[in-house]
């Protein structure tokens, strides 16, 4: 508010000069006498008339700046709490890992950016059995254990999502076979050295199996689903706590 007075008074005073200017150039020419009501008449008119606008003009347009500020404030505000929401809906509520939909859409991105890479599909053992005997917050406690496990066992970038109950999707963004090799082995190992024990029981044994696939040129995600899907049950079928990728076997120690 001072600064509005201030610069309204400063414009105010400047009007009053120009006017009194005026008053001494043109009232003389036409030939008549400057006396006090024209003096008056000159100062006074300008002052008021000037700074009245001049503040009314000030006001509006700082109350228009005040306006802008607030509304690109509630702007940065939706869009920050928008980000939240889009991130929030595409992760899974336990894990905080991508969700299945998500998962594929980052997939899918990622296949259109470059060729290379490889799919793991990582199943959990006798989880089944795990609900049905210590109950589903039991069994909820060692999934996110398994996560973490398999989070460990990934590299800086790899694309991870829990794409059904048990069951995880790791895309290796860029890797060869044998970087999808060690990577899947590792992760085998992470889970197998969990100590898991749900209270007043004794350790229960954690595994995953995992299948997977290179990414061929030209091969859609649904076709990589299915290469990898085969090497999963063939993991399962061969004694589970395994790793299979194309046609390679990685037993458990």
């Amino acid at each position: 508010m001072n600064s509005i007075i201030l610069k309204s008074a400063a414009i105010a005073f400047a009007s009053v000069a120009a006017s009194l200017l005026l008053t001494l150039i043109i009232v003389p020419a036409l030939g008549f006498p400057i006396n006090r009501t024209i003096w008056l008449t000159s100062t006074l008119c300008p002052l008021v008339l000037a700074w009245v606008a001049c503040a009314s003009t000030f006001w509006q347009s700082d109350r228009l700046k005040n306006a802008h500020r607030e509304l690109a404030r509630a702007h940065a505000q939706l869009a920050a709490a928008h980000r939240r929401l889009s991130e929030k809906a595409s992760r899974d509520d336990m894990t905080g890992m991508l969700n299945r939909e998500s998962f594929f859409a980052a997939l899918d991105g990622s296949r259109r950016k470059s060729d290379r890479g490889a799919l793991l599909i990582i199943d959990a053992d006798h989880f089944k059995k795990i609900n049905d005997s210590f109950g589903h917050l039991t069994g909820d406690d060692a999934l996110l254990l398994i996560a973490s496990a398999i989070e460990r066992g990934v590299r800086s970038g790899d694309v991870l999502g829990r794409i059904g109950g048990e069951e995880f999707g790791a895309f290796l963004v860029g890797a060869t076979e044998q970087e999808a090799k060690r990577v899947a082995e590792r992760i085998r190992r992470e889970v197998e050295l969990i100590r898991f024990r749900p209270v007043d029981e004794r350790t229960i044994p954690l595994t995953v199996s995992i299948g997977g696939t290179v990414c061929g040129e030209d091969v859609n995600v649904s076709e990589l689903m299915r290469a990898a899907d085969r090497r999963l049950y063939q993991a399962k079928h061969r004694g589970r706590n395994l790793t299979i990728l194309d046609t390679d076997v990685s037993a458990a120690a």
